[in-house]
């Protein structure tokens, strides 16, 4: 499999428990992946993707608790209230 930016795949090593590997050999034999590259690298991207949204809900909790983020929030808030409340009024 290659990543979504064009380039090739690349090999790496990793140690993992005999137990993971089994699992994996079974999880291919019974078709859950054409490959074990591919179950890996799905899984990864999976894992990845959490812990980007993780870090994501941390910061906008940080944010929230921010009162400088905050202020702005309301002040561009009231700086499009006026449009906001004629884009309200316009005939759908």
């Amino acid at each position: 499999m290659s990543g979504r930016t064009g380039e090739r795949a690349k090999k790496a090593t990793f140690a993992l428990d005999p137990s993971v590997l089994r699992g994996l050999d079974d999880a291919v034999a019974h078709g859950a992946a054409p490959s074990k590259n591919a179950l890996v690298e799905g899984a990864l991207r999976r894992e990845l993707e959490l812990i980007r949204r993780e870090a994501r809900r941390r910061r906008w909790k940080e944010a929230a608790e921010d009162p400088l983020f905050l202020r702005d929030i309301r002040q561009v808030a009231s700086d499009f209230e006026a449009a906001d409340a004629e884009a309200a009024r316009l005939p759908q």
